[in-house]
């Protein structure tokens, strides 16, 4: 039973990604993301991901959380991915509205309806749940519209719509190395996402001014999530994914991991987030 239990251990270890791996010098920072998480009230998920080494650090990262609004960079991957297939177009219009018009609207504005309208154009969510899959992104899951999600009884633990961190990055990473997104899709859809006009008190609520930032946010009644890009001084770039439900200051929580990541991952960072930051998400 024993070589059986090593063998399971190894076996799942093998079968996590390279960059899923969180290097040495990340892990005061991964130990300072764990002690914010837990200690403030509710329920906690973060992952970054450095785009050019590929190290990354996590807290929670592998465990489910409701995507709400944060699933609206998939439903446009896809709608783009299709795009540049030839099998939609931008300018396919819905009541006189064009798809790049409600594109616009779902991720700066987080517009549901426009999101759901997409949706329907794609084929509906299953739709955009098979283009995850056929990407490899696994770990996250659409299964309803927006309308269908509010409407029905809402359960925090629920599987369906949900992501964990990690896949929440994989996805975020996919978009980002090119890999199914031609340059002025990518393009398009980072420049949406820096457009962002919900959740200032979130990712960008702590970094520094004129941090440059491309996200999109989350929200349902106990819950609050923020994810996207930082770019930092000196151009490096990283993925991150912050998840949160229960508790009262879920956006100040986000906020103070996102520059714990901030001040780790720029030219002379500190190994880990200041206590002084991390004091501002506190009760």
């Amino acid at each position: 039973m024993r070589r059986f239990a090593w063998l399971v251990w190894i076996l799942a270890l093998v079968a996590q990604p390279a960059w899923a791996q969180t290097s040495a010098r990340l892990q005061p920072l991964e130990q300072r993301l764990a002690a914010l998480a837990t200690e403030n009230p509710g329920d906690y998920g973060f992952a970054a991901l450095d785009l050019a080494t590929g190290e990354t650090v996590s807290f929670n990262g592998d465990q489910a959380f409701p995507m709400a609004s944060t699933m609206k960079i998939a439903v446009a991957a896809a709608y783009l991915d299709d795009v540049e297939a030839g099998r939609r177009s931008l300018d396919d219009s819905v009541g006189g509205v064009s798809a790049r018009r409600l594109m616009d609207a779902m991720i700066t504005r987080s517009d549901n309806r426009a999101t759901d309208q997409l949706i329907a154009m794609l084929g509906g969510p299953a739709v955009v749940d098979e283009w995850l899959r056929s990407h490899g992104v696994t770990g996250m899951r659409v299964d309803r519209t927006i309308a269908q999600l509010l409407a029905a009884r809402r359960d925090l633990r629920d599987v369906r719509d949900s992501s964990t961190p990690v896949a929440m990055l994989n996805l975020l990473r996919l978009i980002d190395s090119g890999r199914v997104l031609q340059p002025h899709s990518r393009a398009m859809l980072l420049d949406m996402m820096a457009r962002c006009r919900t959740g200032s008190n979130r990712i960008r609520g702590l970094l520094p001014p004129g941090t440059h930032v491309e996200n999109k946010t989350g929200t349902l009644n106990g819950y609050t999530g923020d994810v996207g890009f930082l770019t930092l001084p000196d151009g490096q770039r990283i993925a991150v994914a912050f998840f949160a439900r229960y508790g009262s200051n879920r956006p100040a929580v986000i906020a103070s991991a996102a520059r714990a990541i901030y001040d780790n991952f720029a030219p002379g960072g500190a190994p880990g987030a200041s206590r002084a930051t991390m004091a501002v998400a506190r009760h």
